[in-house]
């Protein structure tokens, strides 16, 4: 009985992580499609945080009653402070730039490649020492981003593509610097709570960048643009958070990621469905070769490292 149970609850956590990665990898194609209309990335990425916005509170408040209060230090909620503004704010609004230049397809690409980044970081700024079984996961995860950039630079300009993939890049970079340094305040926040609020605080901050910079006008739309990222900002935004949130806990992380990765795949797909973006042979293997090289990297054992 007892393993069936466990069965059951694995079972319902990988449809969890699965549910949630299509979702959250489908908010490229629906930020592509708030671009068909007259408005820019700010506005766009403005209205989505705005919709997830009091979802948002309600999760914090309801993680709070249930877990109690938490008991951060004053550095450790500015921690939580910095890395709502970098791992989401920043990561969003260059992901919102990024896909004004280019496809949802290499977006999911690129920005897949945050655990590699990840292994940089540490090897630049912790004195980590890459495996040897990293480095090829990195050579092999950076041309299969090249194949797939080839692509895109047969449908539009040169310039714009670069352009559109190195904020693409920043997004993943800055993601990437989020996931090194939540590590310490998850386990006393919890993961549900802790996501809600630094999205909180992201949508805080993107609301106070509209403020001074954004176009006012740009506001005012028809009623199908409200309904499209009033989706962006919930079943796009804040249902993913949850069900991934909930998946782990009955998976486990190595797990989730595992399944997770079906995310650059259902882009693609769903970029053929509503946008129209061609599917290549080559853009398949780009993908592959992106996959593979992150789940070399996400889940190798350790193994003898280089210049031991």
């Amino acid at each position: 009985m007892d393993w069936n149970l466990k069965i059951k609850k694995e079972a319902q956590g990988a449809i969890l992580v699965l549910i949630g990665a299509i979702l959250f990898s489908a908010k490229a194609v629906v930020v592509k499609l708030t671009y068909q209309y007259p408005l820019g990335a700010l506005t766009s990425l403005f209205f989505r945080m705005l919709f997830a916005f009091p979802f948002l509170i309600w999760i914090a408040l309801s993680e709070e009653k249930k877990l109690g209060p938490s008991k951060l230090t004053k550095k450790e909620w500015f921690s939580v402070f910095f890395m709502g503004i970098v791992g989401y704010y920043l990561a969003s609004l260059f992901d919102f730039l990024g896909l004004q230049y280019i496809t949802a397809g290499l977006e999911r690409i690129i920005l897949f490649v945050y655990p590699t980044l990840v292994v940089i970081l540490s090897f630049l700024f912790l004195k980590k020492k890459i495996r040897s079984r990293e480095i090829f996961a990195l050579l092999l995860t950076y041309a299969g981003v090249a194949i797939a950039y080839s692509q895109d630079l047969k449908v539009g300009a040169a310039e714009d593509v670069s352009l559109g993939a190195f904020f693409i890049l920043l997004s993943a970079l800055t993601y990437a610097i989020y996931l090194m340094g939540t590590g310490s305040l998850i386990p006393k926040l919890g993961a549900k709570r802790y996501t809600a609020i630094a999205l909180a605080i992201s949508s805080l901050a993107v609301f106070i960048h509209f403020a001074l910079f954004g176009k006012w006008e740009e506001l005012n739309q028809p009623l199908s643009l409200y309904l499209l990222t009033f989706f962006m900002g919930t079943v796009n935004t804040v249902l993913p958070a949850i069900f991934v949130s909930e998946g782990i806990k009955r998976v486990g992380s190595k797990e989730a990621a595992i399944i997770g990765s079906v995310g650059p795949m259902s882009t693609l797909f769903l970029a053929y469905w509503f946008l129209g973006e061609k599917i290549t042979f080559f853009h398949t293997i780009g993908t592959f070769f992106v996959l593979f090289g992150v789940f070399w990297i996400s889940s190798g054992k350790k193994e003898k490292v280089l210049n031991d």
